[in-house]
């Protein structure tokens, strides 16, 4: 922002740019009849964030009969936000600008299972390489969105209980990043950033009342109420992985208990029946890749389903129908008008997703008829866009905007933004 002017936090301020962020292109008309404030009020503030950079003179609007008014837009390369996601044993890390745009991004075979200080060393450095690639005179940095398996306490950025890598509990994400970067950061669950990635670039824009469903080591999802991530009292909501569906399972999940939904149907438990179907000898084909010395993961039942296999076909579809009928409790309760499950292992066609989405529909009242049911179209963009969503609407929140407009940047007010989250 240097050379700019910085912003008055005036109350008027926020929702003028609440509105060029969300609506687009628009004119000082629409803007006084959308806010209610004066014409008056409505061209200063258009002024002050043009002086400041946050907006620009875009095209003409339609005419109503007299010179077409000039419309205003949001500009969205003022700064940059770092994000990443992190999965059991990869992460993608990139760059993006105040739209929410994802402008670089790398992927590594290399996750959470090394352990946190080894996992957020990694980030750091890929971090760094995409910084130092892009070209002189970049914008500077103004937050960092990360996602990571499991719950995410709110208020401190920490992951906390129920997590499949045990060291990750409590450790400081949110407060190394903010010492390395000096800017807030946003620490949360992987599950909540793909479900807002969606919501704002993805299929689920058109949905107010959005289930979203992730299938990786566990189960884990996100629930949008009327068109916002709801996340809870704590920061938990959608943690439906841990609900108790078969009590005959004896071995512990994570989380402490027995019987969970994760461990019948998430990625680890398909594949611990799919290496105990090829030791038994029970599919010839899952038995043949343990043959050659690979390891069968969960990808690789699916495959072998794919392939006609009838013992993989049976896994997935008994899984699917544990997540089915936790999912029709969720449907009944909550009433959403899309089910979206994350692409990472399934596809829309295969045993998993048709026993899911059977179960839903039996159990659910009729009314539930027209629920629609989606495989996510990002995939692993998804959780990009929703790291960085999460940062600039956090930044330009009425909550957080005051805090830093006056000085033209939230950079080195990491603290004091998140005294108050």
């Amino acid at each position: 922002m240097t050379g700019r002017a910085a912003l008055v936090p005036f109350d008027s301020l926020f929702p003028v740019l609440d509105l060029l962020r969300s609506v687009g292109p628009i004119t000082r008309s629409e803007l006084v009849r959308a806010t209610g404030l004066t014409r008056k009020v409505v061209s200063q503030r258009v002024d002050e964030l043009i002086a400041a950079g946050f907006a620009e003179e875009s095209g003409m609007g339609p005419s109503t009969g007299g010179r077409a008014p000039r419309e205003v837009r949001f500009r969205p390369g003022e700064a940059h936000v770092l994000v990443a996601e992190l999965a059991s044993t990869s992460m993608t890390v990139g760059i993006a600008d105040l739209g929410g745009s994802v402008i670089a991004q790398a992927h590594e075979a290399a996750g959470v299972v090394a352990g946190p200080d080894a996992a957020i060393d990694h980030v750091e450095e890929l971090f760094d390489e995409l910084l130092a690639a892009r070209p002189p005179g970049s914008p500077p940095v103004w937050g960092v969105g990360i996602g990571v398996p499991g719950p995410v306490a709110t208020a401190t950025g920490r992951p906390v209980g129920a997590l499949s890598i045990p060291e990750w509990a409590q450790y400081p994400v949110r407060e190394r990043l903010a010492a390395r970067y000096d800017v807030p950061v946003w620490v949360e669950n992987d599950a909540n950033l793909m479900a807002l990635g969606e919501l704002r670039a993805g299929i689920a824009r058109t949905h107010r009342d959005v289930l979203f469903i992730e299938i990786a080591d566990g189960i884990g999802g996100a629930v949008v109420a009327s068109g916002e991530l709801h996340r809870g009292a704590l920061g938990f909501a959608g943690e439906f992985g841990h609900i108790v569906v078969d009590p005959a399972v004896t071995e512990r999940c994570w989380c402490g208990r027995t019987g969970c939904l994760t461990q019948v149907a998430g990625g680890r438990a398909l594949a611990r029946q799919g290496q105990l179907a090829a030791r038994e000898g029970r599919s010839r084909i899952l038995a043949a890749i343990a043959a050659q010395g690979r390891r069968i993961s969960a990808r690789e039942v699916f495959t072998a389903a794919a392939a006609g296999d009838p013992v993989s076909a049976q896994i997935l579809t008994r899984a699917g129908e544990h997540l089915g009928a936790v999912t029709a409790v969720l449907v009944s309760a909550f009433n959403p008008s899309l089910v979206l499950v994350d692409a990472g292992f399934v596809s829309i066609d295969d045993p998993l997703v048709a026993a899911f989405r059977a179960t839903v529909l039996d159990r659910c009242l009729p009314a539930a008829g027209g629920l629609q049911f989606a495989v996510s179209p990002l995939g692993n963009s998804a959780g990009l866009i929703g790291a960085a969503f999460t940062v600039v609407d956090a930044l330009f929140s009425a909550r957080h905007l005051d805090q830093w407009c006056a000085q033209g940047s939230p950079v080195g007010l990491a603290d004091v933004i998140h005294k108050n989250p």
